[in-house]
């Protein structure tokens, strides 16, 4: 199985689509923004259509919320589903947008 370091180019953060957040997820994200989880909640997040969960909202082009440029704001504490990205899941065509290297098995994914 090949495994991938990502290089944090961000392509992935404007890929549309839906970023699930868990409970776990949603108490280290507001407690990173400084907030209480109701009111990151209300502001940050959306029912996903399956309504099985949340997501995290988009910005008006389609990236996460989250990213200011080439920078994500909750890095130390994103979601389950960024980090395991692409070795856990990826999307169709992902090879063409992202700049992850190939490393052998056993190097270091984060």
């Amino acid at each position: 199985m090949k495994h991938y370091l990502c290089q944090r180019c961000t392509n992935c953060c404007r890929w549309p689509g839906f970023v699930k957040v868990s409970s776990d997820d949603i108490t280290a994200i507001a407690a990173h923004l400084g907030m209480d989880e109701r009111e990151f909640v209300e502001n940050f997040t959306r029912l996903r259509p399956s309504r099985d969960g949340l997501a995290l909202i988009d910005q008006s082009d389609g990236a996460c919320v989250f990213l200011e440029g080439r920078d994500c704001r909750i890095q130390a504490v994103k979601p389950h589903q960024c980090k395991g990205f692409p070795n856990t899941w990826n999307f169709p065509g992902w090879r063409d947008v992202c700049e992850a290297i190939e490393v052998p098995d056993g190097d270091s994914l984060i």
